[in-house]
């Protein structure tokens, strides 16, 4: 026990023993330099020293570009640039999936098909309505009376039946140019999916633009030969088949009465010169004649 005490007692008095640092003139022995030290405040130097260089370190990763280094480390700029890129995939591919609906439903128009909503009526069958008892109260009773009492000194008071035809006919006050004067030779039929109306003409005569709007499609097909579709608004479309020229593009924009094709007979589907014109309204084929006067 006693020789323990002893060890321990040289061992810190070793530590606590005083030596002097003295730096020499090597051709004078001058002494330039010098101070006192003992082992102690060395072990506490470098440790303060130890402390000082981990802290200023991880100020200099912490705060500088360095830390890009450090393999493993999260970079807020790189999680930045991939939220944006993945917002631009998912923008991307909702507008590609509005893009092959839309082209699906110029082929539909294109093939004669009417277009089906793909939002179908909600079921309803599970609900009962001889169960709903609606039962007045006064003050409703009072509120209908004097509403009628009002509405009877109202000229312009309609019971709504207005307002539903107006949205129905709302494309009645566009001005419709007609694509081409003669006569019609085969009405609009839905049983027998002849969604326009044929226009008997001569070769060479001009077809014409009905309103304002950009052609979406202008091209060839074994049926209905030189077919050209304009895009108008509203979501109103027009096709033109059966043309013997197409002077327009797709991604024109043409003007109502602007020259756009040239009559004639082309595709299988004709049996003489002819214009076959369809209007589309909200994805349903509408009757031309209620728009347009073509004789």
């Amino acid at each position: 026990m006693g020789k323990n005490k002893k060890v321990t007692n040289k061992w810190f008095r070793n530590l606590r023993a005083k030596y002097r640092f003295v730096i020499l003139n090597d051709s004078t022995f001058e002494e330039r330099f010098t101070f006192k030290l003992n082992r102690l405040n060395v072990m506490i130097s470098l440790f303060s020293l130890g402390i000082i260089f981990i802290t200023l370190t991880f100020f200099l990763i912490a705060n500088t570009p360095i830390k890009q280094l450090i393999p493993g480390y999260p970079d807020v700029d790189q999680k930045k640039e991939l939220y944006r890129l993945n917002m631009m995939a998912d923008s991307l591919l909702s507008e590609i999936e509005i893009r092959n609906k839309y082209f699906e439903s110029f082929k539909a128009i294109l093939n004669n098909k009417v277009i089906k909503d793909e939002y179908g009526a909600p079921d309803t069958s599970h609900v009962r309505y001889d169960t709903i008892s609606n039962l007045k109260s006064e003050e409703d009773s009072l509120l209908r009376t004097e509403f009628e009492n009002q509405s009877l000194h109202n000229l312009f008071f309609n019971d709504g039946s207005q307002r539903f035809e107006s949205s129905k006919t709302s494309i009645k006050s566009f001005n419709f140019f007609s694509p081409l004067q003669g006569v019609i030779t085969s009405d609009m039929d839905m049983a027998e999916k002849h969604f326009g109306i044929d226009i008997v003409s001569s070769y060479n005569d001009a077809i014409k633009a009905t309103l304002d709007g950009s052609v979406v499609f202008a091209a060839w097909t074994l049926e209905t030969g030189n077919v050209i579709v304009l895009q108008h608004e509203r979501n109103l479309i027009s096709v033109y088949k059966h043309n013997a020229v197409l002077l327009k593009a797709e991604g024109d924009h043409v003007m109502a009465g602007e020259v756009i094709a040239i009559s004639g007979e082309s595709g299988e589907l004709s049996t003489g010169p002819h214009l076959h014109f369809e209007l589309w309204y909200n994805g349903s084929p509408i009757q031309p004649q209620d728009y347009i006067i073509f004789n």
